[in-house]
């Protein structure tokens, strides 16, 4: 697996975020991730994001971080939040979502980020259960989602 930095709107980001909003319309039966999200919150030193690519090129899984500050959503000072990790059908359990997450986690580390944290929906346990055998723990609910029944939220000291 080849992990390439690259933009948010770069082709292959494009490509797999449809393949995630069409996964959470699949689970949750409504429009996908409506989160705000765009180029400039994933360029450094304000967050990254990820491409892993397979032996052949094809991108088969992404993610990445946004720089976080006290903000009315519920985030605090220092946090990195995990934005849109994401592995193709064909490629999971191979362990690319835990490479992926470990160089994010290192990433915002090095960008002098204290804390990790994400959200994700309980139609998602195989999130869930990649998060929390990482070290993350239960964390109050922030972000878009923050009132949502479905929505839980994690978090793990950098």
């Amino acid at each position: 697996m080849n992990i390439r930095r690259v933009s948010f709107d770069h082709p292959d980001a494009v490509q797999l975020n449809d393949e995630v909003q069409a996964e959470y319309r699949l689970r949750y039966g409504d429009e996908g991730d409506a989160t705000y999200l765009e180029p400039a919150h994933f360029e450094p030193p304000n967050g990254i994001y990820l491409i892993a690519y397979d032996a052949t090129d094809r991108p088969v899984a992404t993610g990445g971080w946004r720089r976080q500050d006290a903000n009315p959503e519920g985030h605090e000072d220092g946090d990195a939040e995990l934005k849109r990790m994401f592995v193709t059908a064909g490629a999971r359990g191979k362990g690319l979502a835990r490479r992926l997450l470990a160089a994010l986690e290192e990433d915002a580390r090095a960008a002098g980020r204290i804390r990790m944290v994400l959200e994700t929906g309980t139609k998602q346990p195989e999130a869930i259960a990649l998060y929390t055998s990482s070290g993350y723990e239960p964390c109050t609910k922030f972000g878009y989602y923050r009132h949502y029944e479905n929505s839980v939220c994690y978090a793990k000291p950098l």
